[in-house]
């Protein structure tokens, strides 16, 4: 199996992030990965990666403050938050 580049890693949690399924989450999630995605290290695009894999529904109250993120994700999702009220 050849190696991902991380060109294509980038693309694949891009599209990851605008195909979510509820177009709240599309619209957060594409917002913050065009503005930190490329300035990622690699352990920060394997949290953002696994934290793709996390429901919808939880995504959004954890980003929208209706419910505490768990502790593994809680400074990603507060740096998702503040991307979005930013703009």
């Amino acid at each position: 199996m050849v190696a991902e580049t991380r060109e294509l890693r980038l693309k694949r949690l891009t599209m990851r992030s605008m195909r979510r399924g509820i177009k709240e989450m599309d619209l957060i999630l594409m917002r913050f990965a065009r503005a930190r995605l490329e300035q990622m290290t690699a352990a920060e695009l394997d949290l953002y990666e696994a934290l793709l894999d996390e429901n919808d529904q939880d995504l959004y109250q954890w980003v929208s403050g209706q419910t505490p993120a768990p502790e593994g994700f809680f400074g990603l999702i507060e740096e998702i938050a503040t991307e979005v009220s930013a703009r």
